[in-house]
């Protein structure tokens, strides 16, 4: 189906990616907004804004009927969700297809199949891709314990629903697992109403890697290289890279077509990203999860392919196929961004909310902001902390930090905190530099660092 309006289903940054590149591609787009958002940017840059509910995400963003009755009240023929709030929901995927309108992601059965983990490590394995050695669902603390036993500590207790890094922890002796299956229980019962948990081998001294695919649904896929997202604190990501550097090239022609293989495997429809953990030690990567929905650190695939992957995904919906075959894509040049997020580092990263009194961007060759912020912009206590993401882009990797180091100096955002001055002294850390980096090294060595 040919597409003219599409309903934007999200707020901030990418709200506004969205909406830029409908305008690229000549379509109308509608933000679907709550009330303290009614005056952002997106709502400003979009053809119509229309208010879904209160500022709570449970009466606006995470109500999937009233975003598809929405978009059908505004005659759109297609939705966008974004990431976060409902981008991996199977349901709102149905209530589209139901009423007509394209959803701008997988279909609604690949969404349910690969967005609980342990049914995603099943697939994994049908489509004969490497899985972390792993259990299947455990329900009791007995049945952790036997496991880990077999496998050896340390493990990752690990929820099977929702991500974001929720629902995992580390035991690291038998004595651990009690208090850690419990909390991981909660919290992932707290998160996504599931309190399901599995038990993994936890690697050590491993690189969290990523494939960014794109499929046309009916078999067809190909993969844009691969991101490094291995600084992360408590399993969420803070600084993103492409290419990934650090990787062999053996085991980065492993998982780019192991990805592929997994995406042929469902006929995946539209963009995702096949993830996978690096283990340094044994030189093998392994399949962790598969994200059904564009990332966060999409920007750095597009500096390094010059592909448009939210254009790329209108066309997949529209019904015009992928544009390019895997020999058009190629990567040059090195790309990092830097989530800015309104916390305060020094005080356990607690959010930030309020109003921004000054808001200057750094400029020069190989920097792009993503954001919806500026001066004067509120900052809801509501979502997701995080208000830009920097991006830059180099020849290879060692000026590209360079670039990064001196474009976060200059960039200066006053009346809230921000985590400007953290991600400074990140990059500017010999390790960083030197790419001397794994999961655990923001936590173990950097943070520890800014003590002394």
């Amino acid at each position: 189906m040919a597409l003219s309006r599409v309903f934007v289903a999200n707020r901030g940054e990418i709200a506004v990616r969205i909406v830029r590149a409908c305008q690229s591609l000549g379509l109308e787009s509608v933000v679907g907004v709550s009330d303290v958002d009614r005056d952002g940017f997106a709502a400003e840059l979009a053809d119509r804004a229309v208010v879904l509910g209160p500022a709570p995400a449970r009466d606006s963003y995470l109500n999937a009927n009233l975003l598809v009755h929405a978009a059908k009240a505004t005659a759109c023929d297609a939705l966008h969700p974004g990431y976060g709030f409902l981008s991996e929901s199977a349901a709102l995927a149905a209530l589209c297809e139901g009423e007509g309108i394209a959803f701008v992601g997988p279909r609604a059965e690949t969404i349910e199949r690969l967005g609980d983990k342990l049914s995603a490590r099943a697939i994994a394995a049908e489509a004969n891709v490497p899985i972390v050695p792993g259990s299947g669902e455990i329900r009791s603390t007995a049945e952790a314990s036997s496991f880990a036993a077999s496998v050896g500590y340390p493990v990752l207790l690990k929820a099977s629903a929702g991500g974001g890094g929720r629902g995992m922890f580390v035991a690291r002796a038998e004595a651990d697992i009690d208090g850690g299956f419990e909390r991981a229980s909660a919290e992932a019962e707290a998160a996504f109403g599931d309190g399901a948990l599995f038990v993994e081998r936890f690697v050590e001294d491993a690189r969290h890697v990523e494939v960014q695919i794109m499929g046309d649904g009916a078999g067809a896929v190909v993969h844009y290289g691969e991101r490094d997202c291995s600084v992360q604190r408590r399993f969420q990501k803070i600084v993103e890279e492409a290419p990934a550097a650090a990787l062999p090239a053996e085991a980065r022609a492993q998982i780019h077509e192991a990805a592929c293989r997994l995406a042929r495997h469902l006929d995946y429809r539209s963009a995702g990203t096949v993830e996978f953990l690096y283990d340094v030690d044994r030189g093998e990567a392994y399949f962790i999860e598969a994200n059904v929905r564009i990332q966060v650190e999409h920007p750095v695939t597009e500096e390094v392919t010059g592909v448009d992957l939210i254009e790329e995904q209108l066309r997949i919906v529209g019904g015009g196929g992928l544009s390019v075959a895997q020999e058009d894509i190629a990567v040059s040049g090195h790309a990092i961004e830097c989530r800015i997020n309104a916390e305060a580092p020094e005080r356990e990263f607690a959010p930030s909310p309020g109003t921004i009194s000054a808001w200057h961007l750094p400029a020069g060759e190989g920097i792009r902001i993503d954001s919806h912020c500026r001066n004067g912009a509120f900052v809801p206590p509501f979502y997701d902390s995080m208000i830009a993401k920097l991006i830059v882009r180099a020849d290879d990797r060692a000026e590209a930090v360079t670039r990064m180091g001196g474009a976060l100096e200059k960039f200066r955002i006053d009346g809230i905190d921000t985590n400007l001055a953290f991600q400074a002294r990140l990059v500017r850390h010999q390790d960083f530099m030197a790419n001397r980096l794994n999961t655990r090294w923001l936590e173990d060595t950097f943070m520890p660092s800014l003590v002394h």
